[in-house]
């Protein structure tokens, strides 16, 4: 029987196509290349706030969603340049969302971060 109740756990990793999105709550805390499985600690998403997630239809438009994002959407994150511009980052389409491994968890705090005074998070 699986647990019906709200979700508690505050940390899960969205897999892209090359990359791993590591989220807390909807903050990304970290960002990995899959292949390497080494950290990608000047990726611009980290520090940044998962804003929605923008649905890709066969027809090829595309539509973005405040709704958390869902396996074949993207996710859409939302920063300003140092220029006062807002920009918005989305990913590859997602492949799977799954629970954070402890290890990396832990591993957070290990990793640089780049100064992020122009994001909003």
């Amino acid at each position: 029987m699986a647990y019906e109740g709200n979700e508690r756990r505050r940390h899960r990793v969205v897999f892209t196509r090359n990359t791993e999105y590591h989220l807390r709550d909807d903050l990304c805390v970290a960002v990995r290349d899959r292949k390497s499985k080494r950290w990608c600690e000047g990726h611009m998403a980290v520090s940044l706030k998962v804003e929605g997630g923008v649905k890709f239809y066969d027809n090829g438009s595309v539509v973005p969603s405040l709704d958390g994002p869902k396996k074949g959407d993207a996710i859409f994150f939302t920063y300003t340049t140092d220029f006062g511009e807002d920009r918005q980052l989305i990913t590859s389409k997602i492949e799977d969302v799954a629970r954070t491994p402890r290890k990396d968890v832990l591993a957070y705090n290990t990793l640089k971060r780049k100064p992020q005074a122009s994001a909003q998070a």
